[in-house]
C-alpha cells in the first residue's frame, strides 16, 4: 500500500469520525426536542432523523470499504505477534461498531415508521 492511499484512507476515517460526531449531535438534538415542555417540533425531528439516517448509511458504507481494504492488505505478515494481534483487535472493534450502527439504523427506521404511520 503506497503512502498516498494510506493518507487517503486516513482522511476517509477522519471524515467518518466527523460524521459520527455530527450523528451524536443530531441524536442529542432530537432528545432535547423530545424533552421540550411544549412538545417536539415534528419538522425539526423529521429533519434531524433524516440527516441522522443518511449519515449512518454513509458511515456504514465508508467503514465497510475501509475494513474490506484492510482485510486485503496484510502489513504484518512478516512481523512479530504484538502488531499483528493489535491489528486484529482493531478489526474486531470496527466490526462491533458496524453492528452497533446497524442496530441504530434499525431503531431509527422503526421510530420513523412509528411517527409517520
Amino acid at each position: 500500500m503506497d503512502p498516498q492511499s494510506q493518507t487517503t484512507s486516513l482522511q476517509r476515517l477522519q471524515n467518518v469520525e466527523k460524521r459520527i460526531v455530527r450523528v451524536l449531535e443530531l441524536a442529542g438534538g432530537v432528545m432535547e426536542e423530545m424533552a421540550n415542555p411544549s412538545g417536539p417540533r415534528k419538522e425539526l425531528v423529521n429533519n434531524h432523523c433524516s440527516e441522522f439516517m443518511q449519515l449512518v448509511k454513509d458511515i456504514q458504507m465508508t467503514l465497510r470499504e475501509e475494513i474490506k481494504s484492510a482485510c486485503e492488505y496484510r502489513p504484518f505478515e512478516k512481523c512479530d505477534y504484538v502488531p499483528r494481534i493489535s491489528n486484529e483487535i482493531c478489526y474486531k472493534k470496527l466490526e462491533y461498531v458496524i453492528a452497533q450502527l446497524d442496530e441504530m439504523k434499525q431503531t431509527v427506521e422503526e421510530y420513523h415508521d412509528a411517527t409517520s404511520g
